[in-house]
């Protein structure tokens, strides 16, 4: 691990910790993104704001902490677009449509229900992104965000700003608890992507600081990560041969 790395884990470590301890999430959530208690009041202060009601066409990740906004969209009629577990597809997202969902919102929304009722979608077939919801382990008021490790996160939104679907115009948040929102400064690297919005059951907070990459920093994709998602994998053929 680089020094990037280390710190980085130390503050996914401490977060994870503090929310077990102060009851915030259910026991067995260190690990993961956090499904924390008061999502739902989260979901509620997102839904009020203009930057929500003015979107049409969402992107969140899966995790059960983003459910209650996806299960908002559904029922307003924005058109959901939802990462396909580990991309493990060529088609690396589902699209659900709120006006052929085949299940209620709040099982469509579902990790389970998208897999049984979505279309699987490849990234040109996805129009402009209005706002990405993305799920985070902590995050500081500046913007900059730790997810779980894995890297999935980023992957997503620097492979839709590539195509040229999330913009400037394009508003990443961060639904969390309270806790997970630090002080301390979080080290970001090339790759990284910052949040313009965070939304806790408390507050929104506005973040000034926004990091974008320009699109995939290959230099941080390993071999096994590349060959493991079939887009990155069939990019980088195509990479070699051009």
């Amino acid at each position: 691990m680089t020094n990037i790395d280390q710190a980085k884990e130390a503050v996914r470590d401490r977060v994870w910790r503090l929310l077990e301890r102060e009851g915030a999430v259910p026991q067995g959530s260190y690990g993961k993104i956090p499904g924390f208690y008061g999502a739902e009041a989260a979901a509620e202060r997102l839904a009020e704001l203009e930057v929500w009601k003015t979107a049409r066409t969402i992107k969140a990740n899966p995790d059960r902490a983003q459910l209650p906004i996806r299960v908002h969209a559904l029922k307003e009629g924005k058109l959901l677009y939802m990462a396909v577990p580990r991309m493990a597809s060529l088609q690396p997202f589902f699209l659900l449509d709120p006006a052929s969902l085949g299940l209620p919102p709040e099982q469509a929304a579902e990790k389970r229900g998208a897999a049984q009722v979505a279309q699987r979608v490849s990234i040109e077939d996805i129009p402009p992104i209005d706002l990405v919801i993305c799920g985070s382990v902590a995050v500081n008021r500046s913007g900059a965000r730790i997810g779980k490790g894995a890297g999935y996160s980023d992957l997503e939104v620097a492979l839709l700003i590539e195509a040229g679907l999330v913009t400037d115009e394009t508003t990443i948040v961060a639904p969390v608890h309270q806790l997970q929102v630090v002080d301390e400064e979080i080290p970001e690297t090339e790759h990284d992507v910052s949040v313009d919005l965070i939304i806790t059951p408390d507050e929104a907070i506005e973040c000034t600081n926004r990091r974008r990459p320009q699109g995939l920093v290959w230099e941080d994709l390993t071999p096994e990560k590349i060959e493991a998602i079939p887009v990155l994998a069939s990019r980088a053929t195509a990479r070699e041969q051009g």
